[in-house]
C-alpha cells in the first residue's frame, strides 16, 4: 500500500474516535502538513509529519506505517510516532484527569432533589472556574 486517505488513516490509528470526526477535523483545517491544511481526500504517504489540533491541543505525529482499516490499540500505536512536545502532552494528560470515572451516589440515597442538584451544579461551576482561573 503506497497511499491512504488522511481521514481514513487518522481514524484507523485511533487518533479520532470516528471517521466523521477525522473528516470534520480535516475540513475545518485542524490537520496540517508543514502549515498546509489538508482535505479529507488527501493521499497520505509514509514518513510525513502531521500537525493535529484536537480539543484545543496541538499534537504532532510522524507516519510510520500506512493502514486503511481500524485495528486494535496496540497495533495502532506502531503505525505512528508521537512527536508532541512534553509540555503539550502534560497539558493534554492533565485535562483528562478525573474524566474517565462517572459520578456515583451512595447506594440507597436516591436521586438528588432539585435543591441538591443546584448545589452540585454550583460546586462544579466553582471548581471549573478555579481550574481555568490563571494569569496569562
Amino acid at each position: 500500500m503506497t497511499k491512504v486517505r488522511i481521514d481514513k488513516w487518522l481514524w484507523s490509528v485511533r487518533i479520532f474516535k470516528t471517521r466523521t470526526q477525522a473528516t470534520n477535523a480535516c475540513k475545518s483545517g485542524k490537520i496540517k502538513i508543514v502549515d498546509q491544511s489538508l482535505k479529507p481526500s488527501f493521499l497520505l504517504q509514509g514518513a510525513e509529519i502531521l500537525s493535529v489540533k484536537k480539543e484545543g491541543f496541538n499534537l504532532s505525529f510522524k507516519v510510520v506505517k500506512l493502514i486503511n482499516k481500524r485495528v486494535g490499540a496496540p497495533i495502532a500505536v506502531e503505525c505512528y510516532e508521537n512527536l508532541t512536545s512534553d509540555d503539550e502532552l502534560n497539558k493534554y494528560k492533565s485535562w483528562f484527569v478525573g474524566k474517565a470515572a462517572s459520578e456515583r451516589r451512595e447506594r440507597g440515597a436516591g436521586r438528588p432533589t432539585k435543591r441538591e442538584r443546584r448545589e452540585i451544579d454550583d460546586f462544579k461551576d466553582d471548581q471549573q472556574e478555579d481550574y481555568f482561573d490563571f494569569d496569562v
